[in-house]
Protein backbone atom coordinates (compact mmCIF):
# COMPACT_ATOMS: atom_id res chain seq x y z
CA UNK A 1 0.00 0.00 0.00
CA UNK A 2 1.13 3.52 -1.13
CA UNK A 3 2.10 5.97 2.08
CA UNK A 4 0.07 8.97 1.79
CA UNK A 5 2.15 11.75 3.75
CA UNK A 6 1.02 15.27 3.98
CA UNK A 7 3.74 18.20 4.90
CA UNK A 8 2.12 21.12 6.19
CA UNK A 9 4.86 24.22 5.57
CA UNK A 10 5.74 27.62 4.41
CA UNK A 11 5.17 28.53 0.72
CA UNK A 12 6.62 26.02 -1.40
CA UNK A 13 7.73 28.73 -3.86
CA UNK A 14 9.84 31.00 -1.58
CA UNK A 15 12.09 27.96 0.26
CA UNK A 16 15.85 28.09 -1.41
CA UNK A 17 16.14 24.27 -1.76
CA UNK A 18 19.95 23.70 -1.18
CA UNK A 19 19.41 24.57 2.23
CA UNK A 20 15.71 23.76 2.96
CA UNK A 21 15.57 20.39 5.02
CA UNK A 22 12.29 20.15 3.86
CA UNK A 23 12.53 19.93 0.84
CA UNK A 24 15.25 17.08 1.35
CA UNK A 25 12.38 15.11 2.89
CA UNK A 26 10.16 15.94 -0.04
CA UNK A 27 12.72 14.28 -1.88
CA UNK A 28 13.27 11.26 -0.22
CA UNK A 29 9.63 10.62 0.16
CA UNK A 30 9.21 10.55 -3.60
CA UNK A 31 12.10 8.00 -3.37
CA UNK A 32 10.22 5.92 -1.49
CA UNK A 33 6.95 6.32 -4.10
CA UNK A 34 4.88 8.46 -1.10
CA UNK A 35 2.25 10.19 -2.00
CA UNK A 36 2.84 13.41 -0.75
CA UNK A 37 0.13 15.82 0.19
CA UNK A 38 1.07 19.82 0.33
CA UNK A 39 -0.33 22.22 2.69
CA UNK A 40 -0.06 25.50 4.44
CA UNK A 41 -1.29 26.65 7.43
CA UNK A 42 -3.98 28.49 5.88
CA UNK A 43 -5.25 25.15 4.49
CA UNK A 44 -6.13 23.57 7.50
CA UNK A 45 -9.66 23.57 8.87
CA UNK A 46 -11.37 22.21 11.98
CA UNK A 47 -15.72 21.31 11.05
CA UNK A 48 -17.68 19.51 13.96
CA UNK A 49 -14.38 18.66 15.71
CA UNK A 50 -13.16 16.95 12.70
CA UNK A 51 -9.62 18.15 11.08
CA UNK A 52 -9.25 18.89 7.15
CA UNK A 53 -7.38 20.87 4.81
CA UNK A 54 -7.23 22.25 1.11
CA UNK A 55 -4.29 19.83 -0.51
CA UNK A 56 -2.73 19.47 -3.72
CA UNK A 57 -0.27 16.58 -4.33
CA UNK A 58 3.21 17.74 -5.08
CA UNK A 59 6.01 16.62 -7.14
CA UNK A 60 9.82 17.74 -6.65
CA UNK A 61 13.27 18.13 -8.73
CA UNK A 62 16.26 18.95 -7.86
CA UNK A 63 16.24 22.55 -10.20
CA UNK A 64 16.61 25.55 -9.41
CA UNK A 65 14.36 26.70 -11.77
CA UNK A 66 11.39 25.01 -11.08
CA UNK A 67 11.44 22.64 -7.71
CA UNK A 68 8.29 21.82 -7.46
CA UNK A 69 4.98 21.25 -9.64
CA UNK A 70 1.67 21.09 -7.83
CA UNK A 71 -2.07 19.51 -8.56
CA UNK A 72 -4.87 21.07 -8.34
CA UNK A 73 -6.74 21.51 -5.25
CA UNK A 74 -8.61 19.10 -3.59
CA UNK A 75 -10.08 18.73 -0.10
CA UNK A 76 -10.00 16.20 2.13
CA UNK A 77 -10.41 14.96 6.11
CA UNK A 78 -6.31 14.53 7.50
CA UNK A 79 -7.27 11.27 8.78
CA UNK A 80 -7.31 10.51 4.85
CA UNK A 81 -3.53 10.69 5.46
CA UNK A 82 -0.89 7.97 7.07
CA UNK A 83 1.99 10.80 8.07
CA UNK A 84 1.61 14.25 8.77
CA UNK A 85 5.25 16.10 9.10
CA UNK A 86 4.43 19.75 11.00
CA UNK A 87 7.47 21.40 9.18
CA UNK A 88 6.04 25.07 9.89
CA UNK A 89 8.50 27.69 10.88
CA UNK A 90 8.66 29.55 13.81
CA UNK A 91 7.59 32.46 15.23
CA UNK A 92 5.93 29.41 17.86
CA UNK A 93 3.02 31.79 18.33
CA UNK A 94 -0.84 31.17 19.34
CA UNK A 95 -1.11 30.57 15.66
CA UNK A 96 1.29 27.89 15.74
CA UNK A 97 -0.17 26.22 18.93
CA UNK A 98 -3.91 26.63 17.24
CA UNK A 99 -2.60 24.49 14.36
CA UNK A 100 -0.84 21.80 16.99
CA UNK A 101 -4.27 21.39 18.30
CA UNK A 102 -6.13 20.99 14.33
CA UNK A 103 -3.05 18.22 14.04
CA UNK A 104 -3.89 16.76 17.38
CA UNK A 105 -7.20 15.78 16.11
CA UNK A 106 -5.86 13.98 13.23
CA UNK A 107 -3.38 12.44 15.83
CA UNK A 108 -6.39 10.91 17.88
CA UNK A 109 -8.23 9.71 14.46
CA UNK A 110 -4.90 7.56 13.79
CA UNK A 111 -2.86 9.71 12.10
CA UNK A 112 1.24 9.24 12.48
CA UNK A 113 2.31 13.43 13.14
CA UNK A 114 6.07 14.34 13.52
CA UNK A 115 6.85 15.63 15.47
CA UNK A 116 4.23 15.38 18.11
CA UNK A 117 1.74 17.57 18.54
CA UNK A 118 1.53 18.17 22.19
CA UNK A 119 5.40 17.38 22.41
CA UNK A 120 5.48 20.86 19.97
CA UNK A 121 3.63 22.81 22.70
CA UNK A 122 5.35 21.41 25.33
CA UNK A 123 8.98 21.75 24.22
CA UNK A 124 9.74 25.79 23.41
CA UNK A 125 12.91 26.06 21.66
CA UNK A 126 14.89 27.89 24.38
CA UNK A 127 12.62 27.06 27.48
CA UNK A 128 12.98 23.21 27.27
CA UNK A 129 16.98 23.64 27.79
CA UNK A 130 15.94 23.96 31.66
CA UNK A 131 14.72 20.59 31.72
CA UNK A 132 18.87 19.40 31.12
CA UNK A 133 20.64 22.40 33.14
CA UNK A 134 23.40 19.94 33.52
CA UNK A 135 24.13 20.55 30.27
CA UNK A 136 23.49 24.55 29.55
CA UNK A 137 25.55 26.92 30.27
CA UNK A 138 24.30 29.77 33.20
CA UNK A 139 20.84 30.84 31.98
CA UNK A 140 17.98 33.16 32.94
CA UNK A 141 14.37 33.51 31.99
CA UNK A 142 13.07 36.83 32.96
CA UNK A 143 10.48 39.74 32.35
CA UNK A 144 12.04 41.86 34.90
CA UNK A 145 14.87 44.56 34.11
CA UNK A 146 16.41 43.95 37.70
CA UNK A 147 16.86 40.35 36.58
CA UNK A 148 18.89 40.84 33.95
CA UNK A 149 20.76 43.54 35.20
CA UNK A 150 21.93 40.96 37.82
CA UNK A 151 22.36 38.26 36.08
CA UNK A 152 25.04 40.75 33.78
CA UNK A 153 26.41 41.52 36.66
CA UNK A 154 27.42 38.58 37.19
CA UNK A 155 28.63 37.18 34.27
CA UNK A 156 29.74 40.72 32.55
CA UNK A 157 28.93 39.55 29.01
CA UNK A 158 25.90 37.74 28.14
CA UNK A 159 23.29 36.80 25.25
CA UNK A 160 20.16 38.39 25.22
CA UNK A 161 17.32 36.77 23.25
CA UNK A 162 13.55 36.35 22.51
CA UNK A 163 11.87 32.77 23.26
CA UNK A 164 9.86 32.68 20.06
CA UNK A 165 12.02 33.56 17.65
CA UNK A 166 14.24 31.49 14.61
CA UNK A 167 17.33 32.11 12.66
CA UNK A 168 19.47 34.39 14.99
CA UNK A 169 16.63 37.31 14.58
CA UNK A 170 16.86 40.21 18.09
CA UNK A 171 19.46 37.77 19.48
CA UNK A 172 21.38 40.41 21.39
CA UNK A 173 25.12 40.06 22.84
CA UNK A 174 25.52 42.81 25.61
CA UNK A 175 28.46 43.21 27.50
CA UNK A 176 28.11 45.23 31.47
CA UNK A 177 29.38 48.83 29.55
CA UNK A 178 27.15 48.61 26.62
CA UNK A 179 25.00 51.74 26.42
CA UNK A 180 21.78 50.30 24.83
CA UNK A 181 21.39 47.15 27.80
CA UNK A 182 17.77 49.26 28.60
CA UNK A 183 16.85 49.79 25.21
CA UNK A 184 17.31 46.21 24.11
CA UNK A 185 15.72 45.10 27.53
CA UNK A 186 12.68 47.08 26.60
CA UNK A 187 12.79 45.61 23.01
CA UNK A 188 12.80 42.09 24.09
CA UNK A 189 10.70 42.49 27.16
CA UNK A 190 7.88 44.62 25.59
CA UNK A 191 8.54 46.89 28.96
CA UNK A 192 8.29 43.88 31.27
CA UNK A 193 5.21 42.20 30.05
CA UNK A 194 7.28 39.35 27.62
CA UNK A 195 9.38 37.22 29.27
CA UNK A 196 13.32 36.46 27.51
CA UNK A 197 16.37 34.65 27.75
CA UNK A 198 19.68 35.56 29.10
CA UNK A 199 22.73 33.09 29.00
CA UNK A 200 26.33 33.34 29.80
CA UNK A 201 28.48 34.43 26.11
CA UNK A 202 30.12 31.40 25.55
CA UNK A 203 33.66 32.60 23.60
CA UNK A 204 33.89 29.04 21.71
CA UNK A 205 30.90 30.36 19.51
CA UNK A 206 34.11 31.40 17.29
CA UNK A 207 34.51 27.72 16.67
CA UNK A 208 30.80 27.53 15.67
CA UNK A 209 27.26 27.10 16.79
CA UNK A 210 26.86 23.31 16.26
CA UNK A 211 23.40 22.02 15.09
CA UNK A 212 23.51 17.62 16.03
CA UNK A 213 20.22 16.16 14.59
CA UNK A 214 18.26 13.71 16.69
CA UNK A 215 16.42 10.50 14.98
CA UNK A 216 14.38 8.85 17.38
CA UNK A 217 16.55 10.15 20.36
CA UNK A 218 19.82 9.29 18.45
CA UNK A 219 22.26 11.33 17.04
CA UNK A 220 23.45 11.46 13.28
CA UNK A 221 27.29 10.84 13.34
CA UNK A 222 28.18 14.83 11.80
CA UNK A 223 27.19 18.04 13.57
CA UNK A 224 27.08 21.79 11.58
CA UNK A 225 29.03 23.90 12.79
CA UNK A 226 28.08 27.44 11.79
CA UNK A 227 30.85 29.84 12.24
CA UNK A 228 29.70 33.36 12.45
CA UNK A 229 30.30 36.16 9.72
CA UNK A 230 33.25 38.28 10.52
CA UNK A 231 31.74 40.62 13.12
CA UNK A 232 28.90 38.91 14.07
CA UNK A 233 28.35 36.99 16.92
CA UNK A 234 25.17 34.94 15.97
CA UNK A 235 26.07 31.46 14.37
CA UNK A 236 23.23 31.30 12.29
CA UNK A 237 23.18 30.16 8.77
CA UNK A 238 20.37 32.89 7.75
CA UNK A 239 22.88 35.75 8.57
CA UNK A 240 25.56 34.82 6.83
CA UNK A 241 27.09 32.14 9.23
CA UNK A 242 29.14 29.60 7.11
CA UNK A 243 28.59 25.84 7.57
CA UNK A 244 31.39 23.53 8.08
CA UNK A 245 31.02 19.65 9.36
CA UNK A 246 32.56 18.37 12.22
CA UNK A 247 32.19 14.82 13.98
CA UNK A 248 30.83 14.54 17.36
CA UNK A 249 32.90 15.23 20.55
CA UNK A 250 32.79 13.01 23.17
CA UNK A 251 30.84 16.34 25.27
CA UNK A 252 28.24 16.62 22.30
CA UNK A 253 27.69 12.81 22.61
CA UNK A 254 26.80 13.11 26.62
CA UNK A 255 24.65 15.89 25.95
CA UNK A 256 22.84 13.53 23.44
CA UNK A 257 22.42 10.89 25.68
CA UNK A 258 21.78 13.55 28.63
CA UNK A 259 18.44 14.77 25.83
CA UNK A 260 17.46 11.97 23.46
CA UNK A 261 15.70 9.57 25.37
CA UNK A 262 13.09 12.46 26.60
CA UNK A 263 12.51 13.29 23.25
CA UNK A 264 11.76 9.91 22.05
CA UNK A 265 9.45 9.43 25.26
CA UNK A 266 7.40 12.64 24.62
CA UNK A 267 7.33 11.99 20.63
CA UNK A 268 9.81 14.16 19.32
CA UNK A 269 10.74 11.93 16.25
CA UNK A 270 13.08 14.91 14.95
CA UNK A 271 15.29 17.16 16.82
CA UNK A 272 18.68 19.29 16.47
CA UNK A 273 20.12 20.41 19.25
CA UNK A 274 22.72 23.86 19.55
CA UNK A 275 25.22 23.34 20.93
CA UNK A 276 28.30 26.12 21.79
CA UNK A 277 31.55 24.66 22.88
CA UNK A 278 30.35 22.37 25.80
CA UNK A 279 27.29 23.84 26.41
CA UNK A 280 23.32 23.14 24.78
CA UNK A 281 21.75 26.25 24.06
CA UNK A 282 18.72 25.47 22.21
CA UNK A 283 16.41 22.21 21.10
CA UNK A 284 15.00 22.62 17.96
CA UNK A 285 11.49 20.82 17.23
CA UNK A 286 9.25 22.88 15.40
CA UNK A 287 10.92 22.79 11.77
CA UNK A 288 15.30 21.77 12.21
CA UNK A 289 17.38 22.35 9.73
CA UNK A 290 21.24 21.06 8.68
CA UNK A 291 20.11 17.83 6.34
CA UNK A 292 20.70 19.36 3.00
CA UNK A 293 24.15 20.66 4.07
CA UNK A 294 25.22 17.83 5.89
CA UNK A 295 24.12 15.34 3.36
CA UNK A 296 26.37 17.47 0.65
CA UNK A 297 29.26 17.65 3.32
CA UNK A 298 29.00 13.46 3.76
CA UNK A 299 27.46 12.19 1.27
CA UNK A 300 25.11 10.90 3.50
CA UNK A 301 21.34 10.87 3.16
CA UNK A 302 19.53 11.75 6.60
CA UNK A 303 16.14 12.28 5.12
CA UNK A 304 16.55 8.65 4.89
CA UNK A 305 17.20 8.11 8.43
CA UNK A 306 14.45 9.61 9.55
CA UNK A 307 11.79 7.94 7.06
CA UNK A 308 13.36 4.74 8.36
CA UNK A 309 11.99 5.90 11.87
CA UNK A 310 8.90 7.22 10.10
CA UNK A 311 8.29 3.91 8.76
CA UNK A 312 9.43 2.07 11.75
CA UNK A 313 6.42 3.80 13.72
CA UNK A 314 3.95 3.42 10.93
CA UNK A 315 4.46 -0.18 11.35
CA UNK A 316 4.03 -0.39 14.67
CA UNK A 317 1.13 2.85 15.14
Amino acid sequence: MTVQVGVVMDPIGSIKIAKDSTFAMLLEAQRREWRIQYMELNDLFLSDGKPYARMREVEVFEDFEGWHRLSPEFTKPLSSLDVIMMRKDPPFNMEYVYTTYLLERAESEGVLVVNKPQALRDANEKVYTAWFSQCTPPTLVTREYQDIKSFLQQYDDIILKPLEGMGGASVFRVSSADPNLNVVMETLTNHQTKFCMAQSFIPEISEGDKRVLLIDGEPTPFSLARIPAPGETRGNLAVGAKGIGKDLSERDRWICEQVGPTLKKTGILFAGLDIIGDYLTEINVTSPTGIRELDAIYKVNISGLLFDAIEKQLNSH
